[in-house]
């Protein structure tokens, strides 16, 4: 199934996954707080990468309606993922995450036809003379 109108389908699909982008910035911001009560602590190359971390995923929410956009936000996942080494709790929260990030995917190949390259206008229908 394709969408009616798939360069709006895809208008709307960049805007979710921008918006899922920039709530995982935000969840990310909320690690230091987790890490200071546990282990060695909250050390500044910890709190350095996060920070960084969640600017780069906000940063990439910016870029989603570029063609690369949605390849940058899928490879961003594997460093949001691999918060989990830091605080145990981050791989369920960020694997959630990934888990609506290929959802979004999914659905994306089924209304574009492909979870990567941009929308492709519907065919007219019109029978040959």
């Amino acid at each position: 199934m394709t969408a009616p109108d798939p360069v709006r389908a895809g208008r709307a699909l960049n805007g979710a996954a921008a918006a899922l982008l920039v709530l995982e910035g935000i969840v990310v911001l909320f690690v230091p707080r987790g890490i200071a009560q546990t282990g060695p602590g909250l050390t500044g190359p910890r709190l350095t990468l996060l920070l960084v971390l969640a600017v780069v995923l906000v940063l990439a929410a910016g870029v989603q309606r570029r063609p690369r956009g949605v390849y940058i936000g899928t490879a961003l996942q594997v460093p949001l993922l691999l918060t989990g080494l830091l605080n145990g709790v981050m791989w369920f929260v960020a694997g959630l995450f990934v888990l609506i990030w290929l959802y979004l995917l999914q659905v994306r190949k089924e209304l574009l036809g492909s979870p990567f390259g941009p929308p492709v206008p519907p065919r007219s229908e019109t029978p040959p003379a």
